[in-house]
């Protein structure tokens, strides 16, 4: 007897358009899956087959803000990258047709590698290996930048002109749509970030959520591998800092207060051998070449659009729409990076702290 339906996975649809779409892959019900992670977003699945390991993704069962969750988008960028020096899973199938999930959705290869999201992840690998996955990890994102994205087909994958402005005003309206609280000090924080912006210096693809548990590494050998960079829903063209900065302030360091977002996600890098978040910058900058001059206001931005992020994660666990467990602590996440994002980016000008 096939196993009962997952949330937001009707096994008799899914097998229905699987033996359309690959028939080399599935000829029957015979299949499994679990969820591999409903993350801070889009839910991902992996599916055992006759043919193989199957991955798809979809967006959240409800809560879906507009211009989130584009399936297409990560679809289309990923499929864009396949043969660069970016490491990417193939891309198999793109269902736009709402019907069959209600949702759309796609299907991917599986890739060799684990996510390493908790500190007993890490705990494992030696000082000298977490520093060549750091530096790896750095080394990838400066790669990924590089890339000319008319080379590769996405021209018009976004409007690189205004790219922090038009940041800015997206998580406000998403802040606006999803919280469930009131938040002065966001409120405070937004208005800051109006009066700051920067002259945008250079423009590339940005990957919009990158970190290491976005990524599947390799750690069979003695020095650790990026396989493959994941989870490309917020990619666009635009300014390549917004992923440095991103990336800082998920980056965990020993003797620092530690920020939950994900379940059982805490101390992963904050063991001996890993960086700190300044040195990841600095290797950046030394690799790419760009300056880090105005990497503070991309910070507190980061932090102004993970708490908006947070914040509908949020939402959707007091709704009861989350699919994994474990997020009863996320809304407490979001006044700590208002506040993270509030002391890096100072008092208003003219006022003494």
């Amino acid at each position: 007897m096939p196993p009962d339906d997952l949330p937001g996975l009707p096994r008799d649809a899914v097998t229905a358009w699987l033996r359309t779409t690959l028939p080399d892959r599935v000829t029957d019900g015979d299949w499994t899956a679990e969820i591999v992670s409903g993350g801070l977003s889009n839910i991902t699945y992996r599916l055992h087959t006759r043919g193989g390991e199957l991955v798809l993704r979809r967006p959240p069962l409800a809560g879906v803000l507009q211009s989130a969750h584009d399936m297409s988008r990560e679809f289309r960028v990923q499929s864009a990258l396949a043969g660069t020096a970016v490491p990417v899973p193939p891309m198999l199938a793109m269902c736009a047709d709402d019907s069959v999930i209600g949702a759309p959705f796609y299907v991917m290869g599986a890739v060799d590698g684990v996510v390493l999201r908790s500190a007993q992840d890490t705990a494992l690998l030696t000082e000298a290996a977490r520093q060549e996955l750091a530096f790896g990890l750095v080394d990838t994102l400066v790669t990924l930048h590089a890339i000319d994205p008319a080379a590769v087909g996405l021209s018009d994958f976004g409007r690189p002109d205004g790219y922090s402005l038009r940041q800015l005003r997206r998580w406000q309206q998403q802040w606006e749509a999803s919280k469930t609280r009131e938040l002065p000090d966001m409120d405070t924080l937004i208005e800051r970030l109006h009066t700051r912006l920067p002259q945008q210096a250079g423009s590339g693809l940005v990957h919009g959520d990158y970190r290491l548990d976005n990524t599947l590494v390799d750690v069979r050998a003695t020095s650790p591998r990026i396989t493959a960079v994941l989870d490309w829903e917020l990619s666009t063209l635009g300014d390549p800092l917004a992923d440095v900065a991103l990336l800082w302030t998920y980056w965990e360091q020993m003797g620092a207060p530690q920020l939950t977002l994900l379940p059982g996600s805490a101390g992963a890098t904050a063991h001996p051998g890993f960086p700190t978040a300044g040195d990841l910058a600095q290797r950046y900058a030394e690799r790419s070449g760009r300056s880090l001059a105005d990497l503070p206001f991309h910070r507190a931005l980061a932090a102004m659009k993970l708490a908006a992020i947070a914040e509908g994660v949020h939402a959707r666990y007091l709704g009861g729409r989350t699919v994994s467990a474990g997020y009863a602590g996320v809304g407490a996440a979001v006044p700590e990076l208002v506040a993270r994002g509030l002391a890096i980016i100072g008092p208003a000008p003219g006022r003494v702290r």
